[in-house]
């Protein structure tokens, strides 16, 4: 099953408006979502795991498309459907 992954921290500015824009998407394609607050000892464990040290990125299962960034929600869309139809 497919998981978009959001990385955040607290105090990240451009946090609130990247997951927005993932639990959209979400709930748009039917597909799971997480946030993983990277200021957690989990949530480092987690982001070392991906290479994420800037929030907010973004990941499609094992695959980070965004990494400090905001990306456009159209973006995240077309990288969900390239994943949906593998």
């Amino acid at each position: 099953m497919v998981e978009l992954k959001v990385f955040t921290l607290p105090n990240c500015p451009n946090c609130p408006a990247a997951k927005k824009i993932v639990e959209e998407v979400s709930r748009k394609y039917g597909v799971a979502y997480r946030e993983i607050d990277i200021g957690t000892p989990d949530g480092q464990l987690e982001g070392l795991m991906y290479q994420v040290t800037s929030t907010p990125s973004i990941a499609i299962d094992d695959e980070v498309i965004a990494r400090g960034k905001v990306i456009p929600i159209n973006e995240l869309e077309e990288a969900l459907k390239r994943k949906l139809q593998k």
